[in-house]
């Protein structure tokens, strides 16, 4: 019986990742990543007072008109009700919009006040900058299992969901820049850290519209990285093993929404990247990789490892110059 079930799981498995696999040959961002539907509906409502003179903060959110690609992976998708309510958190001038820093965080790492530090935010909003900090799928309040630690249930669903949910994270941020759009903010530029520079690496690729991107201590490429990611490279292993997955399908499936299957939409002079010597989980590799990928942009290099960056005024500050290009 348990051999029986692992055979239809097998072949389920492979009618889905065949799907993604066959796209990703294709090489078309555009079908993809589509733009989302005009004019969502998003609500700002008053967000928590922070001591930031000039701020006024709103909670932004919006049921997501996302609907996962794959045919046979949008019922499970959608069973994710929580992870359909988009939210982040607007920094506003009360004087009017302003120039806009859109913020991703990392993965597991989305509260506020942590990403609000590690990039200096307040200095940010004190030049003069908009601050919007999004919120990544499977985050947050968009979380199912309130227990669980932030983002697990994005990895932890099947190969499906984790290339939905990074699909999906391109999609609801197109959406704030919609909103942004309508607000008639002069421009927006996105960084984001780890996962988050993954999703920012992405963005350069879809829409132009961004003034900037800056992906810091990016993955671009996922496959030559799973060995070393415990205990994800058990897990993988396990699933590869009973549903008669081959790494030719899995890694053809990771290109669909890597960073290196499509050319940048931005100008050399509106991208930067930004690595760590000593970074294990997202090894210098892997921005080298972005670089070369990218026409050689701006890339500063600190040094520390995925978490500690030392150095990081060195790197706001090269950051603000592209910014402000």
């Amino acid at each position: 019986m348990l051999k029986g079930a692992a055979s239809r799981g097998g072949r389920e498995d492979r009618k889905r990742l065949r799907f993604y696999a066959d796209l990703a040959d294709a090489g078309d961002a555009a079908a993809v990543f589509s733009r989302p539907r005009p004019r969502v509906r998003v609500h700002a409502r008053s967000g928590p007072d922070i001591e930031l003179e000039g701020c006024r903060v709103q909670r932004l959110s919006f049921r997501s008109p996302y609907r996962a690609i794959n045919p046979w992976a949008r019922a499970d998708y959608a069973r994710a009700a929580n992870n359909a309510i988009a939210v982040a958190e607007h920094w506003r001038h009360v004087t009017g919009p302003r120039r806009t820093l859109a913020v991703i965080h990392g993965f597991g790492a989305s509260p506020v006040w942590l990403n609000a530090a590690f990039f200096a935010l307040r200095d940010f909003f004190l030049e003069g900058w908009d601050v919007l900090l999004y919120t990544l799928p499977f985050h947050g309040s968009r979380r199912g299992a309130r227990l669980a630690p932030g983002g697990i249930e994005m990895f932890s669903g099947g190969m499906a969901r984790t290339h939905e949910a990074i699909i999906h994270a391109v999609h609801d941020f197109r959406v704030l820049l919609d909103y942004l759009e309508r607000l008639r903010t002069p421009s927006v530029g996105v960084t984001g850290i780890s996962l988050g520079g993954y999703v920012t690496a992405l963005l350069a690729a879809v829409d132009d519209r961004l003034a900037f991107a800056i992906p810091n201590a990016p993955v671009v490429w996922i496959p030559s990285l799973i060995d070393s990611w415990t205990p994800a490279n058990a897990l993988l292993a396990l699933a590869q093993y009973a549903l008669g997955l081959s790494d030719d399908l899995l890694w053809r499936a990771c290109a669909l929404h890597s960073p290196l299957s499509y050319p940048p939409v931005l100008p050399r002079e509106r991208l930067m990247i930004v690595c760590g010597m000593g970074d294990r989980l997202a090894p210098p590799a892997q921005g080298e990789l972005l670089w070369e990928h990218w026409g050689r942009p701006a890339l500063h290099w600190f040094a520390g490892s995925h978490v500690l960056h030392f150095g990081r005024d060195a790197y706001l500050a090269r950051m603000r110059a592209v910014m402000s290009a």
